[in-house]
């Protein structure tokens, strides 16, 4: 009698065991599968979080912006293996705006050397807008390449003549991103150049401090940069690009260069989303550069490139639930680089 209750005590206690750790085996096999990054992962991130378009406004600035749809939206990553996953609208194109950016100071820094391009600017964050006249009207110099006017004179560093400058920007995004389909948005660009008198203020204050030579017509290159249209997908291999060293998704390591890379990405994290970009870093602590037309581009470096898309932008002009879908992932997928690992 003893022994037949011992031996039922004892089958029970295997049951339950074996109940307990086949329950624990399926939690740790669902936690690994949340762990994945899947198109479900990132659709339901896109839907979570679209609502805070919402939120924002599309920028009309520019008048030719204000006509971009206020609903799309799309996000995009290309994982550590360069593989590109994508939901949303995802051949929605707009441009590139400020993201241009980062592509041509590359190509300065690659022309001209690092020292030579930040001998007349600073590395400086900053708490004024990205097309404040910020340190011109006292040293004469741009606090950083991200400001308007450091990107003005970036890409006037840009060796050759007309529009040489703005063709070696494009052909590098074309590269980047593996799509030669890549242009730049005549409507955008027109308008931009004829409402951007704060850009020739700087232009020419630039040209009195002698850090610029020659006439307007070269702002022409800054504002056909910044109508360069893309896509979501677009943007996440150019943050692939710069997470690894320069090299692109596919592998092509023509223009590989550690040192470049963090250069441009420390960049992006100083002043890549304006004077935002310190409480940025503290929230989401990846380095990302976001354009006015909606678009921000995020390095996880070593690791992986995301691109999003939401024209809405907040005061700041960065895109309303572009950020928030890039705090859900970070969070997510514990992609902030000050977190521990």
């Amino acid at each position: 009698m003893q022994k037949s209750l011992l031996s039922k005590l004892f089958v029970l206690f295997v049951t339950v065991n074996m109940s307990y750790f086949s329950l624990n085996a399926q939690k740790k096999s669902t936690i690994a599968t949340d762990n994945k990054i899947t198109e479900k992962v990132l659709q339901n991130i896109l839907d979570e979080n679209k609502h805070f378009a919402t939120q924002g406004k599309v920028a009309d600035y520019i008048p030719e912006l204000g006509k971009m749809t206020a609903d799309a939206i799309a996000f995009s990553v290309v994982d550590a293996n360069g593989k590109v996953i994508s939901v949303g609208d995802t051949n929605k194109k707009f441009t590139m705006q400020s993201i241009s950016k980062i592509i041509a100071l590359m190509v300065a820094v690659q022309e001209n050397g690092e020292e030579a391009v930040f001998k007349n600017m600073g590395y400086f964050g900053s708490d004024k807008p990205f097309n404040h006249f910020g340190n011109l009207e006292i040293t004469g110099k741009p606090l950083n390449p991200m400001m308007n006017a450091g990107a003005i004179l970036t890409v006037s560093m840009i060796e050759g003549e007309g529009e040489t400058a703005f063709h070696k920007v494009l052909k590098m995004v074309r590269f980047i991103t593996k799509n030669n389909n890549i242009n730049y948005n005549e409507a955008v660009y027109l308008s931009e150049k004829e409402t951007g008198h704060r850009n020739r203020g700087m232009f020419y204050i630039m040209k009195n401090s002698g850090l610029i030579s020659g006439e307007e017509n070269q702002l022409d290159n800054y504002f056909k940069q910044c109508s360069i249209e893309v896509t979501a997908e677009d943007l996440a291999k150019i943050g692939y690009f710069f997470a690894n060293e320069c090299v692109r998704f596919d592998g092509d390591a023509t223009y590989k260069n550690a040192d470049l890379s963090k250069l441009i990405q420390s960049q992006m994290m100083v002043a890549g989303m304006y004077e935002f970009s310190g409480e940025y870093a503290r929230r989401i602590g990846l380095p990302s550069k976001s354009g006015v037309g909606g678009g921000i581009t995020i390095s996880v470096p070593g690791k992986m490139g995301i691109g999003v898309f939401s024209a809405p932008l907040d005061s700041h002009g960065n895109s309303v639930a572009g950020y928030q879908m890039i705090l859900d992932f970070s969070k997510r997928f514990g992609l902030n680089i000050f977190a521990p690992k």
